[in-house]
């Protein structure tokens, strides 16, 4: 199963034709219908709609398609009908001529002051030319959202593998960084070892026969092996590869992976800040930190996934 990012474009257009049964070519169309969908990340599933006034009435037809499709994301639709001549404005029918007419008469019957209907007045009335049938418009609305869908589906598809992709190279980047820092905590705790044993040798040579060698040799080797412990991160090393492993497994299992993946991050990032806290040589500081870096830049790509 793919992947999906939130984030997400796609857009098409269909020409429409007043009132006839044969629409013709996109030239000679009436009318165009245009419509867009665009996403970002989002927590949950977030739709708005920008409608031309005459396609309103469809929202909730067209809520209802997304909602089948997609699951997160703040997506917006944008969907118009513009109308469209050869090149040059549709004559408005004689019969709405002659009703706006009518109209403006009784009206400064009431109202002589009333200003008069301008010819912008009458086009936008007019709407360009003939009405529009209303059930042949929906049927090319769904079907044109259909396809839009279809390519925002899909490209969504494609981001998401490509934020598959960033992420198995961060996973793998931070497997090396924790296959570096598995020897170190060993190397650390010898050193500190050979530390308390000088510093232990010194009091002995300090304190004169009042202090047994065997007693001295004895307190060095506890004070490291608490030591071992008190830095151990075997531990820590350990679950953050088992972390790995489950993001691994989450993104060949593929669907809604997003807010798993980002439960998942935080792990990561827990286990990475107790490695730098335990840090007992420079060196182990500084993995700590590299795998802070890249749990981030991991961070910021899940939360683009649906």
């Amino acid at each position: 199963m793919s992947v999906y990012s939130m984030t997400g474009y796609a857009s098409g257009q269909q020409a429409l034709a007043a009132g006839a049964e044969d629409a013709p070519s996109w030239k000679n169309a009436h009318h165009r219908l245009g419509l867009e969908l665009r996403s970002v990340n989002s927590r949950f599933l977030d739709l708005g709609f920008r409608l031309s006034d005459d396609l309103r009435q469809h929202e909730p037809a067209l809520r209802a398609l997304l909602n089948q499709r997609l699951k997160r994301g703040k997506v917006e639709l944008r969907a118009y009908l513009q109308s469209q001549g050869d090149d040059t404005v549709a004559d408005p029918p004689p019969r709405l001529l002659q009703r706006l007419a009518s109209v403006q008469d009784q009206v400064r019957v009431w109202l002589p002051d009333a200003a008069g209907l301008s010819v912008a007045d009458v086009l936008r009335v007019a709407g360009g030319g003939e009405p529009m049938d209303d059930e042949r418009t929906a049927d090319a609305l769904f079907a044109l959202a259909k396809t839009v869908l279809d390519d925002f589906v899909a490209a969504r598809e494609r981001e998401g593998e490509r934020l598959v992709q960033l992420i198995r190279e961060r996973v793998a980047q931070l497997r090396k960084l924790a296959a570096a820092a598995a020897p170190l905590v060993p190397e650390a705790v010898q050193a500190q070892k050979q530390r308390f044993l000088a510093r232990w040798q010194e009091a002995l040579t300090a304190g004169g026969p009042q202090v047994a060698p065997e007693a001295a040799q004895d307190r060095a080797l506890a004070e490291a092996t608490a030591f071992a412990i008190r830095i151990d991160v075997a531990e820590e090393l350990g679950r953050l590869t088992a972390h790995l492993d489950e993001i691994d497994a989450v993104l060949k299992k593929g669907g809604e992976v997003g807010k798993r993946l980002d439960f998942l991050i935080q792990e990561l990032h827990r286990e990475a800040n107790t490695l730098g806290s335990k840090s007992a040589a420079l060196e182990l500081t500084r993995i700590s930190v590299d795998m802070k870096v890249l749990i981030e830049q991991m961070r910021e790509q899940v939360q683009n996934i649906e």
